[in-house]
């Protein structure tokens, strides 16, 4: 049985669509605060300017900047900031994430208030 061209475009369109609802985020909630998908603990660094990551370098060494897989798309408040090196980085609300090289395991915030200008990523 043949389908009609606009019922079949609409068949496709809403296959697409709800492929897209259930994009997986880069990041969840646990205990009132941004976790990658490993657990760990996610945070913002008050010298980024909005969409813009400004640790690079040794700086990103010790805070590994929460790169975005090739295709990923922003949605919501998740957003894409390409980095000097040119990766895509996701930030959230406009900050830029990045995990901390010294949490050992899920859970950690050792990172938390490090030299007054880390924090903890809350939703």
């Amino acid at each position: 049985m043949k389908m009609p061209i606009p019922l079949f475009s609409a068949v496709v369109a809403l296959t697409l669509l709800s492929g897209l609802a259930h994009a997986q985020a880069p990041a969840s909630v646990q205990d009132d605060r941004l976790v990658d998908p490993q657990g760990m603990t996610l945070y913002t660094y008050g010298k980024d300017s909005e969409g813009q990551s400004n640790c690079t370098e040794q700086c990103a060494d010790i805070w590994p900047p929460l790169i975005a897989a090739e295709g990923a798309q922003p949605s919501g408040k998740w957003s894409l900031v390409t980095r000097q090196d040119g990766t895509m980085q996701w930030a959230y609300d406009g900050k830029p994430l990045y995990t901390y090289a010294k949490d050992k395991q899920p859970g950690d915030t050792t990172g938390d208030t490090l030299m007054g200008v880390w924090h903890v990523a809350k939703p």
